[in-house]
């Protein structure tokens, strides 16, 4: 489970997805042993595999030394904070907000996945409110963070578990699945770059169509599709189970 901190405004969406894994799993008689990463925990010889949500530095550290199956991968969370992010993107062509424009300024904290605040990632209008809100973050000790233009358009939820044909994609404005051109292709080239099989982000889709990609997190809340997105995610795990045999 993913420690409290990484979860601001939806710890209960988040444990409410893991749990609805472990129910669907413990259905088929698998033994499921849950921690939270935030306590004391550690790992039975045995397991034939560990899904987790976890972020803390720890945690992945503590994974990648493990020779079970992980999902998601260590090496694909620690690759999911925004700096890292942002750098992937760019160098696999990967739709992104350009650096600059005149609309405004999206400052985000770089050296996490997601946000741990309200305050890791502000709104700016211009070259000198960002200039200042830099300098508010490098006094918080924050001295990792992406900036890049503001995008007009129609924002929009997507969320997906890799090779089980499960992708969904939201209106953010009335929550209405909605099937963008082109979208589930780059995500799921992205999360492929990445390293991530569970995971979900946020898009703008400008007024012509086209598309760029402002956020993606391994192992989403999967909030407005928890149900479908809980089988897809034990699909996942079963596949990932018979390969190991």
């Amino acid at each position: 489970m993913r420690a409290r901190e990484f979860s601001p405004n939806a710890v209960t969406k988040d444990e409410a997805i893991m749990m609805a894994v472990v129910e669907r799993l413990r259905a088929l008689g698998r033994t499921v042993d849950v921690v939270n990463e935030s306590e004391q925990w550690t790992l039975p010889f045995d397991c034939d595999l560990i899904i987790t949500m976890g972020r803390l530095p720890e945690t992945i550290r503590r994974l990648q030394d493990i020779s079970v199956n992980v999902i998601n991968r260590p090496e694909g969370v620690a690759h999911c904070c925004r700096k890292s992010l942002q750098q992937l993107m760019r160098a696999h062509d990967i739709p992104m907000p350009p650096e600059k424009g005149d609309c405004g300024y999206w400052l985000k904290r770089g050296d996490v996945a997601g946000s741990m605040s309200d305050d890791d990632v502000v709104f700016v209008a211009d070259a000198d409110e960002l200039k200042a809100r830099v300098d508010v973050f490098r006094q918080r000790g924050v001295d990792d963070y992406t900036v890049s233009a503001h995008v007009k358009g129609e924002e929009m939820k997507f969320y997906g578990v890799l090779h089980t044909g499960f992708f969904r994609s939201y209106s953010l404005t009335d929550q209405q699945a909605t099937l963008v051109p082109g979208l589930r292709e780059v995500a799921e080239r992205l999360a492929a770059v990445v390293g991530v099989e569970v995971y979900g982000g946020d898009c703008i889709v400008r007024q012509d169509g086209t598309f760029c990609i402002i956020d993606f997190n391994d192992w989403p809340s999967f909030s407005w599709c928890r149900e479908e997105a809980a089988s897809a995610i034990v699909s996942a795990i079963a596949m990932q189970l018979l390969n190991d045999k």
